[in-house]
């Protein structure tokens, strides 16, 4: 019986098991990790923030050079710039379709540069930070890497689409959101914007 005992002890150490108690080991360890990761970031951030304070933002005019026409096939049917100019943060947004506008793009992009865009795009830079993962029967949410850019998916399955959320050169804040896309497809949205164009 002892032996059993400790045999059951020892699956439930070693395997995990679904043991209550091995769960939240991992979970405090995560939490753990990612506030050292974030308090590490706070520090690189401060020498950034005072940079990108004495950096001229972009103007309306410049990001509307930015977004294209068209992307993906999809045409560009609305855009939007100076949202938050009266915070003096340079920001634009566009949407884009397909003819029967059944796929949808819409890109929103925020500038770091200046007193107010350094503020803003500060706490979205602690969050890139976190490493995390969670899935239900309506979505999925996870933190990534890809083309050695973090960023932030989220995929709702019940209508098919997605956002992805990502820092570019540590400066401009972009967001991805693809109605009746995938994650891959909305990827290749964002790769046919080319972020590189920004800086």
């Amino acid at each position: 019986m002892k032996k059993l005992f400790l045999s059951i002890l020892a699956c439930s150490i070693l395997l995990g098991c679904d043991n209550p108690v091995s769960k939240k080991i991992k979970e405090a360890k995560e939490n753990v990790s990612n506030t050292t990761r974030a308090v590490k970031e706070m520090t690189n951030l401060q020498d950034d923030i005072e940079e990108l304070q004495n950096v001229e933002p972009l103007t309306n005019e410049d990001l509307k050079k930015w977004l294209p026409d068209e992307i993906d096939g999809m045409k560009r049917i609305s855009y939007k710039a100076g949202q938050m100019g009266m915070v003096q943060i340079a920001s634009a947004e566009a949407v884009y379709a397909n003819e029967d506008k059944t796929r949808k793009f819409k890109i929103e992009v925020i500038d770091g540069a200046g007193q107010m865009g350094a503020a803003a795009t500060a706490a979205m830079r602690i969050m890139f930070t976190q490493e995390f993962e969670e899935e239900s029967e309506y979505k999925t949410r996870r933190t990534t890497t890809k083309n050695g850019v973090k960023a932030i998916e989220e995929y709702r399955k019940n209508n098919n689409s997605s956002t992805i959320e990502f820092m570019k050169d540590k400066r401009f804040y972009l967001k991805a959101t693809g109605t009746n896309m995938s994650l891959e497809e909305t990827w290749d949205a964002i790769d046919d914007l080319d972020a590189d164009d920004l800086s």
